[in-house]
């Protein structure tokens, strides 16, 4: 019966369990386009509502509405989110969309705020009752420099706090207990769509979409964003390492093993055969680019040059016809100029 019962506790605490969260595009435009109408410009944020589905572990958000939301700069602990209206707008919803409810909530952040927690418990009122899989958190970063996927999950987890001594301990008068407090823990995001939601978004990128820029243009540019997402994910390797050398965070064996795994994947790329390969790509790419751009510079001269003739043929003749009137006609009146002085020089002898 010990054994059933646990089982049974370990499959539900595995079905509770947030795995990953899927935000579809049109959660993505209502945040963005919430942010603009409330905080733009400000160092104020925009929090919402997630409505959609879960089915073990996989949360799919698929729509989301604004809420009324102030928040003290000077003091953190002093917030107001508008329940009233969640109430009121949820109710609508219902009879919109019956099979969407609230599995969480999102903030423009762009970083974890201490009113988060508070926020999680006043939503987490509204999810129904009988829900296994807990509210999320989701961060949407609305910042258009940011070249990586503008989601960030997270889902609360409870853990002891090691500052305050575990009971039964030598030197504890009373051996109290330990104080177990809550907090976020990272969960995989991804951007997932419905067919539906494909075409609407393929109707918005034509109006963005640029048909000017090339095809390769448009490849370096993805090689370029990619690159500087690999730059951001290994400074941020790097300052965790650091926070966790410096003994401000705890490590975490299952992320040090992950970019242990990282670091045991790269290639070795000191081996003289793969430099000297690498450089006499190199060099023969930057010799066929070299050779293009003289090609079309040379290509681009002959046909100035053949229009240059072109001009003078189509032109050059009427040119030439006009100069001679004007020389025939010059040396007419230079001929009655002569006869003229001729007449008067016999009249005066």
């Amino acid at each position: 019966a010990t054994t059933t019962t646990t089982n049974s506790n370990e499959a539900a605490a595995s079905l509770s369990d947030v795995t990953e969260v899927t935000i579809h595009p049109l959660v993505l435009l209502s945040a963005t386009d919430h942010y603009h109408r409330v905080a733009r410009g400000t160092r104020k944020r925009a929090v919402g509502v997630l409505l959609g589905s879960s089915s073990r572990g996989a949360v799919d958000a698929t729509n989301s509405f604004a809420v009324p939301f102030e928040e003290d700069s000077k003091n953190s602990e002093v917030f107001y989110l508008d329940h009233n209206y969640l109430e009121n707008m949820l109710a609508m919803f219902r009879k919109v969309h019956a099979k969407e409810r609230v599995v969480g909530f999102y903030s423009t952040g762009p970083q974890i705020r201490s009113n988060d927690l508070r926020i999680f418990d006043l939503v987490k009122r509204f999810v129904p009752q009988g829900t296994i899989t807990p509210p999320v958190f989701v961060i949407i970063d609305v910042r258009p420099g940011r070249e990586s996927i503008p989601t960030t999950a997270y889902r609360v987890v409870e853990e002891v706090d090691s500052n305050v001594p575990a009971a039964g301990k030598k030197g504890d008068n009373g051996g109290g207990a330990a104080e177990v407090r809550k907090t976020f823990a990272h969960v995989p995001s991804l951007i997932g769509a419905m067919e539906a939601e494909e075409v609407g978004v393929e109707h918005l990128l034509r109006d963005i979409n640029d048909p000017t820029v090339s095809t390769v243009a448009n490849l370096v540019k993805a090689k370029l964003s990619g690159l500087s997402t690999l730059t951001e994910k290994l400074v941020e390797m790097k300052d965790y390492l650091t926070a966790v050398s410096n003994g401000s965070m705890k490590p975490n064996s299952e992320i040090i093993a992950n970019m242990q795994a990282i670091v045991n994947l790269l290639p070795n790329l000191n081996v003289e055969e793969l430099v000297r390969s690498m450089l006499v790509k190199n060099n023969d790419m930057h010799m066929v680019i070299y050779l293009s751009a003289l090609i079309r510079c040379v290509i681009a001269l002959h046909d100035l040059v053949l229009n240059k003739i072109a001009y003078n043929e189509e032109v050059g003749d009427g040119l030439g016809e006009v100069v001679v009137g004007k020389v025939k006609k010059v040396d007419k009146a230079d001929a009655g100029e002569e006869k003229k002085e001729d007449d008067d020089a016999k009249a005066k002898k």
